[in-house]
């Protein structure tokens, strides 16, 4: 079993103590997270996971947990997000230089091949244009040189909760976005994946996409899988049976994984995640959260079943 930690809210950021109760106490529930009815016991002890992948902004809170992880045998690596945005878009985020240094220091922790830099997601707008992305990306790239060998990047997707607070933008701040992937838009497109894919193989970057339809190879840019049973076998000498993730977008090419976390409850509030819909939302859910509870949100009691055996 991989566990994902987790493509809904930021763990280490937020909730590393109760991700670390579970590890301790070597299970947790799974809830389904548009059916709370739905709920499943899961191990998590070291013998039930395969691989954990962290996703986060910033791993610095949960950094003095690792020692833990290292000493029971878990095997795990990070997705780390590192962009340069300007607060309108990641406004409860640390300084971007002490993300660049936590990234850092983790990466002399465990490893660069373990802790992946995302450059997610490339919005383009009036005031991020590409040449300012690219000057952006460049500066970052450089600084993480030797600490990382691989970069994943995505574009803003424009639907659901990601229109609303554009139209507020615009509204608000008169910031005009432009969705880099319309047909076109091609031609500034391939211009300026050429450029990162350039730009990264100067740093020792191989660079990847995340769940996009769009076909970059040309430019040096591959399809990517965040959660790769390639990497896994690389890294940890592993040889995973599991198929491709099927609760995730078709263009995700994932392994398939079990996600610990819960929708509505990660407070960086960035303006294009898709897993919050208002910071008022995050406030009313986080309000069901227990560090203490074998679930993220829900509380269940006794008579709940914990896990009797390994989990495939």
């Amino acid at each position: 079993m991989i566990i994902s930690a987790s493509r809904r809210t930021d763990i280490p950021a937020f909730f590393g103590d109760w991700f670390m109760r579970r590890i301790e106490e070597g299970y947790f529930y799974r809830v389904n997270p548009f059916n709370s009815n739905q709920v499943s016991s899961l191990g998590l002890k070291p013998e039930d996971v395969d691989v954990i992948v962290f996703w986060t902004k910033n791993p610095n809170p949960f950094m003095k947990h690792l020692k833990i992880l290292d000493e029971r045998g878990y095997k795990y690596y990070f997705q780390y997000t590192l962009n340069d945005y300007p607060p309108q878009f990641e406004p409860n985020l640390p300084p971007i230089q002490s993300r660049v240094q936590y990234f850092k220091k983790l990466s002399r922790q465990i490893g660069a091949n373990r802790v992946i830099w995302r450059y997610d997601p490339i919005i383009i707008s009036s005031i991020t244009p590409i040449n300012d992305h690219l000057e952006r990306f460049e500066s970052l790239a450089r600084q993480l040189e030797s600490y990382t060998h691989r970069l994943v990047i995505s574009f803003m997707d424009f639907y659901g909760k990601t229109e609303n607070r554009i139209k507020k933008l615009q509204n608000n701040h008169q910031i005009i976005f432009t969705d880099i992937t319309a047909s076109e838009y091609r031609e500034q497109l391939v211009d300026m994946a050429g450029k990162i894919s350039r730009i990264g193989r100067r740093y020792g970057l191989e660079v990847q996409t995340c769940a996009e339809a769009v076909d970059l190879e040309d430019c040096g840019v591959e399809y990517g899988s965040c959660i790769d049973k390639e990497l896994i076998s690389r890294e940890f000498q592993l040889d995973l049976k599991s198929a491709k993730d099927k609760n995730q977008r078709g263009s995700c090419l994932c392994t398939a994984s079990v996600d610990v976390g819960m929708y509505n409850t990660c407070k960086f509030n960035c303006m294009y995640c898709y897993a919050v819909q208002s910071e008022q939302a995050v406030t009313k859910t986080l309000q069901h959260h227990d560090p203490s509870s074998p679930s993220f949100l829900y509380q269940y009691d006794s008579s709940f079943p914990k896990p009797s055996k390994q989990v495939d």
